[in-house]
């Protein structure tokens, strides 16, 4: 935060499994998540 960061984007698919929304100061976007949730809602349109 005190660098300026608003937000934290884990985009590898082994980071949350360390770190998650619970254990972070900073809003958490996990890539492979919102990957998952876009291809869903596209399969399902």
């Amino acid at each position: 935060k005190n660098k300026g960061c608003d937000t934290v984007v884990l985009g590898c698919t082994e980071i949350p499994l360390l770190v998650n929304q619970e254990n972070s100061s900073l809003p958490i976007l996990d890539s492979t998540r919102l990957l998952a949730r876009a291809a869903l809602k596209e399969a399902t349109r």
